[in-house]
């Protein structure tokens, strides 16, 4: 991929901004609201009204909304206030890894040995290297062993080895959260992973409970994918029907043993929990391993971690990832903490020859200054958002959303971002139940973010006018459980923005946003952090 210059890219963002006739180009991001165009007047007062909620008094709002045309700025509240962004943070992510990976980037996952051969004996260690694949699944480590078995080789005397060397062995970001250890949406990071499903919530293993038969039978739980890497200690008991169901399912710290504790009644639902595992390398391994038992690959020397393949080694067998603009789909549209980890971590051995997080994100930071956002003003410590640490301002989210308008890889990114009110998960994402009913569904395409007491959305609309606009809200510091219906006015406002009388469609005042599905999900979490991913 073409990649030009940061002085040429800042001389291609310049226009995007408007000319003053026959004069020399003036940036003009701090225009007042509906300064040039009094068709605009009203938006400021509709918004100022969406953010007088008393449940953000005392609370902190940062709003920007433009033309995404010409990039003029139609209003801002506080633009420059940092604040945390949640997994808005994904949006500088992955424009960077497409920009410095590029859209055709695949990780490769390889079986390779430096052993002789004589007959069906390797003589020698046979070696799994992984390069960061979130993707991989029991399945594909299945075919691995298969190509391995149907190479000749039956038997290995030396060990198996993995090669986790790619990335560096801090597997945790900064910050996150000690009781969030076991939860799926923070595993650990690993160039060498399992995901139990094609959602790819990488190093995670799905559990599910079921009751017994009658009351004081132990639950039946199982394991996807099958393995023996992690322990189950089933403390919980089948109670009467109609008696409250309190089965949990944690993973304790520092190890692979699964507590399941609780009651389940007599013909409940099944419980069902994707939960991290301690050290994914030996998780990826031990799949490995089982299914090399499987085609008859007989391994005698055990399993080593965290060794480098040597120099020369043969390559006995192969896989490559989807490409990542098809990896952004399930990394946005559910917005999937671990790929961004991953992607951070490989820009920084892509652009340095480090994967670490240090590397990545001193290369996303670079990036982003060369599409003129003044990094100067922003703090980004991880990939996901998931860190509290992370500091972006509104206004420079916004600025991001206009300059990657003319990349040659924007519709790939763009297409990645969630639908409002779709309800195909891969297209819906995590709006796919907000703002039903209102002409912003189906129009709307924004990210979504969510911590305790922050809150973000950050995308594009088209308003009634057919005017495409872009906008970014955050909002820190609330004390109310969710403020999503506040986001979902303001980018339902901009949708009925246009119209042939005041700020509604056709004069009238923009529907309220609702929800196609009952409850909210917990404030702290992505709608796509709450598995089942039904809300």
């Amino acid at each position: 991929m073409t990649r030009r210059s940061p002085g040429t890219r800042l001389r291609a963002r310049a226009r995007w901004w408007p000319l003053a006739a026959g004069l020399a180009l003036t940036l003009t991001w701090s225009l007042p609201a509906g300064a040039e165009d009094p068709a605009d007047a009203g938006l400021a007062a509709a918004l100022d009204r969406v953010l007088a909620d008393d449940r953000l008094s005392g609370a902190a709002a940062g709003v920007v909304v433009g033309d995404a045309e010409t990039g003029r700025v139609l209003y801002e509240h506080r633009p420059g206030d940092r604040l945390m962004p949640a997994s808005n943070a994904k949006l500088a992510t992955s424009a960077a890894a497409m920009e410095l990976l590029g859209p055709g980037h695949r990780f490769r996952t390889d079986v390779l040995t430096d052993g002789r051969r004589r007959g069906p004996v390797l003589h020698g260690d046979l070696y799994l290297r992984g390069t960061g694949d979130p993707t991989m699944l029991a399945e594909d480590y299945d075919r691995l062993a298969a190509e391995v078995a149907a190479s000749g080789i039956r038997r290995v005397t030396g060990r198996l080895v993995a090669d986790d060397t790619r990335f560096d062995d801090r597997r945790l970001g900064r910050s996150w959260a000690a009781d969030d250890e076991s939860a799926y949406y923070s595993a650990q990071i690993s160039p060498l992973t399992v995901a139990p499903d094609t959602d790819y919530d990488a190093g995670t293993v799905r559990v599910r409970a079921v009751p017994g038969e009658k009351p004081g039978d132990r639950p039946e739980v199982t394991l996807t994918p099958p393995n023996d890497y992690v322990t189950v200690d089933i403390r919980g008991t089948t109670v009467a029907e109609g008696e409250p169901d309190t089965l949990s399912v944690e993973r304790e710290h520092g190890g692979n043993t699964i507590v399941v504790d609780g009651d389940i009644p007599v013909g409940a639902d099944p419980t069902v929990s994707w939960t991290s595992v301690w050290e994914p390398t030996g998780y990826a391994a031990a799949v490995f391993a089982d299914a090399l038992a499987g085609h008859g690959v007989r391994v005698s020397g055990g399993t080593l971690l965290g060794r480098a393949v040597p120099r020369g080694a043969e390559t006995v067998a192969e896989h490559r990832s989807m490409p990542l603009k098809e990896l952004l789909l399930p990394f946005m549209k559910l917005s999937n903490n671990n790929h961004a980890e991953v992607l951070t971590k490989a820009v920084g051995h892509k652009t340095s020859g480090r994967g670490t997080w240090s590397a990545g994100l001193s290369a996303v930071a670079g990036y982003l200054e060369s599409e003129g956002l003044d990094t100067g003003t922003l703090r980004q410590v991880d990939g996901s958002g998931l860190s509290r640490m992370n500091l972006m301002p509104a206004g420079q989210l916004a600025r991001l959303l206009v300059s990657v308008r003319d990349e040659p890889w924007f519709g790939q990114w763009y297409d990645s971002l969630p639908v409002a009110c779709e309800r195909d998960r891969m297209v819906g994402g995590t709006l796919r139940s907000r703002m039903c009913g209102t002409p912003a569904a189906g129009n709307v395409r924004a990210k979504t973010g969510s911590l305790t007491g922050a809150s973000s959305l950050s995308g594009y609309v088209t308003g009634a006018d057919g005017r495409e606009m872009f906008f970014s809200v955050v909002l820190n510091n609330h004390l109310a459980s969710s403020v999503k219906d506040i986001e979902d006015a303001i980018a339902v406002t901009l949708a009925s923005h246009g119209g042939q009388e005041g700020g509604g469609v056709n004069g009238a005042e923009p529907a309220a946003p609702r929800s196609t599905t009952p409850g909210t999900p917990p404030s702290d979490l992505e709608c796509s952090w709450v598995r089942p991913r039904g809300c």
